[in-house]
């Protein structure tokens, strides 16, 4: 198993980048998301405990299941099924107020299940998904920090 921790600092409220990024059908606007959507409503909140989120990657699917729900400071999940298939023990996103805006910090614990798993997923798979959560943490900072464009007539 590998984790990883991804971590940025956006500089938007805690409330909004929370609430940006429990809501992963904003995933879409990095460019290696394909297709976010949320298939089953959690309890309480459409992001919250028991939602089932389904994502299409560039590189694969995977179907999950929020397990804890603390807005705005942290949520957890776990992948339920995927492909290529995977072990999943934990993914989080906590949110930390600090100066200038708001930190995330993602964090995944996992591994390929595939011949020789444990080489693919320290060699190719954690560095890629590293860059995915990147550029999604990229997307939120874009959307949360720019401001619509100016209209200059």
């Amino acid at each position: 198993m590998e984790t990883l921790t991804v971590r940025r600092v956006i500089a938007a409220p805690i409330a909004e980048v929370f609430d940006w990024c429990a809501a992963t059908t904003n995933y879409t606007r990095s460019p290696l998301i394909l297709r976010a959507r949320l298939a089953r409503a959690g309890a309480g909140a459409p992001y919250g405990v028991g939602a089932i989120r389904l994502h299409t990657w560039a590189i694969g699917w995977f179907r999950e299941r929020v397990t804890s729900y603390h807005p705005p400071y942290d949520f957890d999940y776990t992948v339920e099924r995927s492909f290529p298939p995977s072990r999943h023990e934990l993914g989080r996103m906590t949110f930390t107020e600090v100066a200038g805006g708001t930190e995330v910090a993602w964090t995944t614990t996992f591994q390929v299940r595939l011949p020789f798993g444990a080489a693919i997923t320290r060699v190719v798979a954690k560095p890629v998904i590293a860059h995915t959560f990147g550029k999604i943490l990229d997307a939120a900072d874009v959307a949360l920090t720019v401001g619509p464009p100016v209209d200059r007539e």
